[in-house]
Formats: C-alpha cells, sequence, structure tokens
C-alpha cells in the first residue's frame, strides 16, 4: 500500500511539475541557423527551460508581441524590405500563419499592441517611420492606417520602439534624440509633443519603461549607456534623475538596449551590450528617482531584449551573439539578480512570456 502511494505521489508531482510548464517564444535573426520564431518551456518554480522547438518558420523576427489574450502573435521581418506578420496560436503552441503587411520602412525592431488589443504600432529603424495598425477580430493585421515619417532633410531618424498608454502613444526615436507623445483624437494620432524632455548631448532613447499609472517613464539610452528618468506634471513631463547603466571600472564600448521594471516597481533593469551585463536599480516608489544596486554579467555576448516572468521571480536575457538564453533569480527583498542556468538557442532576440 505505501509503495501504491509513493508511486501516486511521484506520478502526481512529475504532472503537477509539468502543467506548470508556460510557453516562452523566441524571436531571433535568421542570417545564421535561425529559422524563425522558437519556444521552449518555462518551469516558473525550478526556472529551468526545456524543449526547445521551432513554432513558426519567417524572416528575422526580431521583435515579437502577444494579443491581450494571448490567442494571436505578432512579429517584425527586419527587413530591407520590411514587413509585419500575424499568427494564431495553436493549442499546441505552433504558430498559424494569418496574414503579413508591409511595415512602411526598412528593418522594423519593435511592434506593441494596445491593451484592447485592437491596435498595433511597429518601429522601422532604417527607415525611420512608425505605422499604426487596426486588428480585425480574426487577429488579422489591416494595413497601416497611419504612418509617421520622423526623417528630415537633414537628419537620419531611427524610430527603434513604441507603446500606447491609454489614449496616449509614445514613440522613441533614437536617431532624432527624442521621445514623442501623441494624443488619440477621432481614431487619428495626432502629436501632442514633439520631445517629452530635452535630451542634452546625444544620449540615445531607445527603449523605455513605464509605471503602471504612466507617471513615471524610464529611458534606456542606447548611445549615452544611460538612463534618463521622467516624471510627469500638470503641464506636461520634467527630467528628474540621469544615471550611468556602467560599472565605474568599465571603460570599453557599450550600446544599452532593453528596459523594464519589476513587478512590484521597487526595481528596474537594463542591458548592457558591451558589458554585456545587467544593471539593477533601486527606485524610490515616492520621487521615482533610481539608485544602482548592482552589475550582473549576463553569461553571454551582446544581451539584446530581456524579460520577467509573470511570476516575477526569475529574469531571462536573449545573448545574441552567444546564441544562448540565461536565467537568472530575483532576490525579492533587494532586487538583485543571482545566475541560474542557461540554454542554447540560435540569435536570440526578443523573449515573450
Amino acid at each position: 500500500m505505501k509503495i501504491k502511494l509513493l508511486t501516486l505521489g511521484i506520478a502526481m508531482s512529475f504532472l503537477t511539475n509539468q502543467a506548470q510548464n508556460i510557453p516562452l517564444y523566441i524571436g531571433t535573426y535568421t542570417d545564421g541557423t535561425s529559422e524563425g520564431i522558437y519556444k521552449l518551456e518555462f518551469n516558473p518554480a525550478t526556472g529551468e527551460l526545456s524543449n526547445l522547438q521551432l513554432a513558426g518558420i519567417t524572416q528575422s523576427p526580431s521583435f515579437i508581441a502577444y494579443s491581450p489574450n494571448k490567442k494571436y502573435l505578432y512579429a517584425v521581418n527586419e527587413s530591407l524590405e520590411g514587413f509585419v506578420t500575424a499568427y494564431k496560436v495553436q493549442e499546441n503552441g505552433q504558430l498559424q500563419f494569418l496574414n503579413k503587411v508591409a511595415s512602411n520602412g526598412k528593418a522594423p525592431c519593435h511592434i506593441s499592441l494596445n491593451k484592447q488589443g485592437n491596435k498595433a504600432v511597429v518601429s522601422n529603424y532604417s527607415g525611420g517611420t512608425a505605422s499604426i495598425y487596426s486588428i480585425a477580430r480574426d487577429g488579422k493585421l489591416n494595413e497601416a492606417s497611419q504612418i509617421f515619417d520622423f526623417n528630415t532633410a537633414d537628419r537620419k531618424s531611427h524610430a527603434h520602439s513604441a507603446q500606447f498608454f491609454r489614449d496616449d502613444l509614445f514613440i522613441a526615436d533614437l536617431g532624432m534624440n527624442t521621445l514623442y507623445q501623441y494624443k488619440l483624437k477621432n481614431d487619428t494620432y495626432e502629436l501632442a509633443l514633439p520631445n517629452i524632455v530635452k535630451m542634452e548631448g546625444n544620449p540615445g532613447p531607445r527603449h523605455f519603461a513605464m509605471t503602471k499609472t504612466g507617471q513615471f517613464i524610464y529611458i534606456i539610452n542606447e548611445y549615452g549607456s544611460s538612463v534618463t528618468s521622467v516624471k510627469k506634471t500638470d503641464t506636461g513631463f520634467e527630467q528628474i534623475d540621469y544615471d550611468s547603466t556602467l560599472d565605474e571600472n568599465y571603460k570599453g564600448e557599450n550600446s544599452c538596449a532593453d528596459i523594464h521594471l519589476s513587478k512590484n516597481e521597487l526595481y528596474l533593469y537594463g542591458s548592457n551590450r558591451g558589458e554585456n551585463s545587467i544593471v539593477v536599480y533601486k527606485r524610490n516608489k515616492i520621487d521615482g528617482t533610481i539608485k544602482k544596486v548592482q552589475t550582473m554579467p549576463v553569461h553571454g555576448d551582446w544581451p539584446r531584449n530581456f524579460t520577467l516572468d509573470p511570476t516575477g521571480k526569475f529574469l531571462l536575457v536573449a545573448n545574441q551573439r552567444s546564441h544562448n538564453i540565461t536565467v537568472f533569480r530575483i532576490d525579492a527583498p533587494t532586487g538583485k539578480l543571482s545566475f541560474l542556468n542557461e540554454v542554447k538557442v540560435p540569435s536570440p532576440v526578443c523573449l515573450l512570456f
């Protein structure tokens, strides 16, 4: 009887571990051995990654995003032609192609959706444009309803990322050294501020993270290896902080990439390509300022996008040049990282839970 109960317990434990695994989709560059979008199983109890599969064959899906209900997945195809592809997520995790539309600019590098899941915005790095799309009920992308061209006669734009927030749309332009704010009026986005704060020098705003209330915005600067902290005011926005992402002893070249807040918004994380690290800041939730508390090596080369798992207990990094994803445990009281494990994936760029 004891043996039967033990066997049953082991079986139930195995099934529980299997059931709690959640999918992690990986966007890649396909100029090497990668064939498109991959999928791994992530165990949020242990931080382990397993069962690598090719989920969808497509050209250089360098950034991917879910619909709010996770029934659909969208990918930019970072090429000279520039496309955006829509997929339906099947029960087995494979991606069913729905349709493809033009990104209206070369080298699309970022896509995000609004909370309603009926609009998407795509940033075209080489084209210097951003495109707004409406999304049909069946998940398909309609042709762009708006296209913003940020190039001028004497300056080249590099639109790099964009996010919706309620009726606002923010777009980071690395080439023009600015973060635009648009307002939704009669289903059309109109420019409200050409630069929410003045960027001194040429830091190169790339990605940004916003608090849930939208009161604070943290912009990671690719060229400046820095984070610009911004607070919303009654009349607009003001800069409240400017911090280096690098360890004081690091003297080499560096290009920042991605930035994320912890689930409780007490900590802020950024990725350094060159120093090959994740910088950790402790955040003052009252005044929004940040203070560096850790520089963690990524155990890889050229960390691009990174993400926090849905539990907020783990941070995962896509190391493009070393072809691996590294997993770190987050210490809840301090926000600091400790290395757990890694898995090999060809040219990983974007991670999506």
